[in-house]
């Protein structure tokens, strides 16, 4: 490839002060590249609440035998979400959902009219869907502090599931 018909050429990356390789490159430099797609199962037992997956997680990195690499969490369901927050102090995952009640509260949305949870698919999209956790040496490179949470903003549910793509060498 000529310098210059890359958006990534050697005279755009040397005035750039982050370097970054060719995307196109980096599925043919011989590395073992591994995927391992799963999904994990929780039900839930209050109206809304946060879950601890992170060891349902680390059990998926473990059966992957991916050593370094991404582990992409999806949460199905208009509702529900994901989240990484502290994992020590029990009151958090309270003043989360208080939170979110003060931002999107019960009761006032138009879709109330239709199931009565308006604020549950409010605070599902404010929290989002989905996390992305690095795997380095074969665990998740999550800080002391963190665990991965499902959120449940309209429970309880038998069966609320998470996507898992893992992917590295």
């Amino acid at each position: 490839m000529a310098v210059g018909s890359h958006p990534l050429d050697a005279e755009t990356v040397g005035k750039n002060p982050v370097s970054v390789a060719d995307p196109r490159t980096a599925a043919y430099d011989g590395r073992d590249v591994k995927q391992h797609l799963a999904t994990i199962e929780v039900s839930t037992s209050h109206e809304r609440e946060l879950v601890d997956i992170t060891h349902l997680v680390r059990a998926e990195v473990q059966r992957s035998a991916v050593r370094d690499g991404t582990c992409a969490l999806y949460a199905q369901g208009a509702t529900a979400a994901l989240m990484i927050q502290e994992n020590d102090d029990p009151n958090i995952t309270l003043d989360v959902l208080d939170c979110l009640d003060a931002m999107a509260p019960p009761g006032r949305w138009r879709h109330d009219r239709v199931d009565n949870n308006g604020s549950a698919h409010i605070q599902a999209g404010i929290v989002g869907p989905s996390e992305v956790v690095p795997i380095r040496d074969g665990s998740l490179a999550l800080s002391t502090w963190q665990n991965i949470f499902l959120c449940d903003f309209d429970g309880p549910r038998r069966r609320r599931t998470v996507v898992v793509t893992i992917q590295g060498e």
